[in-house]
């Protein structure tokens, strides 16, 4: 029985759909945290301010939005990765974060494909 030809090329689309992954993952992983320190599309509630930078929510949501923008453009994928993954992890105890830490640890060890600033760079 011979395969369709979509089904035999689909495993060579793999370096593509990790780039797509990433993007995608740090782009949705990104959007809770502007509200933290921005206020943006809103603020947090009670009153629509933004959290203190020097405390737990704060520092969060400066490591979510820097690191996941720079998971986004997939600049310094590795190591960033290797960082919120251990971030997400300690925030699975608090706030149900277990998805992103291992998305986070998978891109430690894969890097960020074919479609990133590291593959330009040669990383």
């Amino acid at each position: 029985m011979k395969t369709s030809n979509l089904v035999a090329k689909w495993p060579a689309c793999a370096p593509q759909l990790l780039s797509v992954l990433r993007i995608v993952a740090a782009f949705m992983f990104i959007l809770p945290d502007t509200m933290k320190l921005f206020a943006f599309p809103i603020g947090m509630p009670p009153d629509g301010g933004t959290a203190k930078l020097m405390s737990q929510i704060g520092i969060g949501g400066i490591l979510e939005v820097f690191g996941g923008a720079l998971l986004l453009i997939g600049l310094f994928t590795r190591p960033v990765a290797f960082i919120l993954s251990g971030e997400m992890a300690v925030a699975y105890f608090q706030f149900h974060a277990a998805l992103y830490c291992f998305v986070w640890l998978y891109f430690s060890a894969a890097g960020a494909g074919p479609w990133s600033l590291d593959a330009k760079r040669g990383k």
